[in-house]
């Protein structure tokens, strides 16, 4: 029987998140929903699926200092800071080559440090059935999300019609990936039944994983074959990192792999998710007063409604005569803006970067 492992992706830099996120302390190390930071949290979600041994996180090297400060019962080899971010094809080639090097015929999942789910007994259930399908059969198991609205700012997984047959925790056949629809498409995706949140989990074997990259993307291949190479050589995965991952080409696992395969299924999650992907996403989980205002820290709202409030240090932050604002307050910066404009956060960081004082606030 072959060891199962989980793979964290722990390297975002949180952006929708500013001012309490920041490239060195990015939303998967604060505890933006919850009392413990995201990775905190996905670790304790997984601890009970995998031994701590077998638990691996993949950040940068930014950020791997405070990543250890988070996961003090991992082994300190378990935490692998990658020298430059190449985005998710490359990182899902790196956990190949580690989990190879312990079992060649490995399993692992590939799960994100920064997403909320609370009935966590049934994350584990449709994880462990996941890892058995991906051990019984040469599949890609992706897990969909059984969407409850029409997001616009997820990406969808459309199964083969077997909707009859495939209850939540069914495996389905995967037809094919697709990008962030417009509101029109994603009302009529959610009308179809046959479409679901794409949430980036992933789970299979080390040799079904190494062959898709070798059919589909065989320049990276080229890369991770010469990096397992250097790893079996015995050199220092520091040193092996810093000469080989420059040079691997920069895409996603989506783009480089599960676009083109064709062994793809899905397990129908029978758990809940969210990817809390920017400050308005916390009133989903974050109490509010009677008049929809969520606090935390030391605020006072007075004749507003569906305000978000965060302050840092105990600076009290008040509101009067307002309504649907984000107002986040940290040591060194302030954010206000409408709750409809949160996704145009980008689009201010992008004016701070260019500036020597501004960009060091991010």
């Amino acid at each position: 029987m072959s060891q199962h492992f989980v793979v964290i992706l722990a390297g975002g830099k949180g952006e929708r998140f500013w001012p309490l996120s920041r490239h060195a302390r990015p939303k998967q190390l604060l505890p933006i929903v919850g009392d413990k930071p995201m990775l905190a949290q996905t670790l304790s979600r997984v601890g009970r699926v995998v031994p701590a041994k077998n638990i691996l996180v993949i950040t940068n090297a930014a950020q791997a200092a405070a990543v250890r400060k988070v996961c003090p019962g991992l082994p300190a080899k378990n935490i692998i800071a990658e020298p430059i971010g190449r985005d998710s094809g490359p990182a899902v080639g790196l956990a190949a080559a580690l989990v190879e090097r312990v079992d060649a015929k490995g399993v692992f999942a590939i799960l994100a440090a920064d997403h909320v789910i609370h009935d966590e007994a049934a994350f584990r259930r449709d994880l462990k059935a996941a890892f058995a399908a991906a051990e019984a059969n040469p599949v890609m198991v992706t897990i969909g999300i059984i969407p409850t609205e029409p997001v616009t700012g997820y990406g969808y997984i459309k199964t083969v019609k077997k909707r009859a047959k495939a209850g939540a925790g069914k495996i389905q056949p995967v037809e094919r990936f697709v990008e962030k629809p417009d509101l029109k498409t994603a009302k009529a995706y959610l009308a179809s039944g046959d479409y679901f949140w794409n949430a980036g989990m992933f789970v299979w074997s080390v040799p079904v994983v190494l062959q898709a990259f070798a059919d589909h993307a065989p320049a990276l291949a080229r890369g991770l074959d010469t990096l397992r190479r250097e790893l079996g050589s015995g050199r220092s995965l520091a040193v092996v990192l810093k000469q080989v991952y420059p040079k691997l080409d920069k895409i996603s696992v989506d783009y480089a792999l599960l676009e083109h395969a064709k062994n793809v299924v899905m397990l129908r999650a029978s758990f809940d998710w969210d990817d809390v992907g920017a400050w308005p996403a916390v009133a989903r989980h974050r109490s509010c007063d009677s008049a929809g205002n969520v606090q935390r820290g030391n605020v006072l709202v007075e004749q507003g409604s569906g305000n978000i409030v965060h302050s840092e240090g105990g600076h009290l932050v008040t509101i009067l005569g307002a309504d649907n604002l984000i107002v986040v307050h940290t040591p060194d910066a302030t954010l206000v803006c409408p709750r409809d404009r949160a996704q145009d956060l980008k689009a201010l960081l992008k004016r701070l970067a260019a500036d020597p004082a501004g960009s060091k606030l991010l």
